[in-house]
């Protein structure tokens, strides 16, 4: 997970007091996962791990696994959290679509700006993998809204990251996270993150689904 390319509106909408679109997803989800009582949790995708620095004191998370395919960043965080008294941190190297990982089980799973770098015919793995080998309590997914793009200065006909393999606006988002929350026993709920726009919608978005 890496912050956008273009996160911020641009000088002519820039709201008062704005805040990093990148912090205002990760507060976004530290509060879901403050509000479930989430107590072990995976970091699908982690990067840097931004996200775990930031689950102690305000979560009740005591322990996550970080899951990436790089593995120096995954060394960079065991260092890290190797004497650290708030959260228990275990690493494992591998594919976010690789349902026979170990992650043991898990209140919570965490797909943080993740979905939109994997090819859209792959996503069925993603699904198999998190709602139907895994199959945490809650899963919350956090996406680009391609329909705030204008707004954040992105050219068009480009994406926000070069690794960005699609980019959907709220309809197409929220049509495919009710088909998979219905096909695998979930209910799903959307939340917008970011500065919110009357047409554009907010920059970010996300669905919660609930087991």
């Amino acid at each position: 997970m890496t912050p956008d390319r273009f996160d911020a509106p641009g000088p002519a909408q820039t709201p008062a007091a704005p805040t990093s679109l990148h912090e205002a997803r990760l507060e976004a989800v530290l509060a879901r996962l403050k509000q479930s009582g989430a107590r072990r949790i995976a970091d699908l995708g982690c990067g840097r791990g931004a996200l775990l620095d930031r689950l102690p004191g305000p979560t009740a998370v005591a322990a996550a696994v970080a899951v990436d395919l790089d593995a120096a960043t995954l060394q960079a965080i065991r260092a890290r959290f190797e004497a650290h008294d708030g959260i228990e941190v275990e690493t494992v190297q591998g594919s976010v679509m690789d349902g026979r990982l170990k992650l043991g089980p898990l209140d919570c799973i965490v797909l943080l700006e993740v979905i939109e770098h994997i090819d859209p015919e792959e996503l069925s793995k993603l699904e198999i993998a998190v709602f139907r080998a895994w199959r945490p309590r809650q899963v919350l997914i956090t996406t680009p809204n391609a329909e705030a793009n204008a707004w954040l200065g992105v050219p068009r006909g480009r994406r926000r990251h070069w690794d960005h393999r699609f980019e959907w606006g709220r309809e197409r988002f929220q049509r495919w996270a009710t088909g998979l929350a219905a096909r695998s026993g979930y209910r799903v709920e959307f939340e917008a993150i970011g500065w919110e726009h009357p047409t554009c919608g907010a920059p970010t978005q996300m669905a919660v689904f609930t087991a």
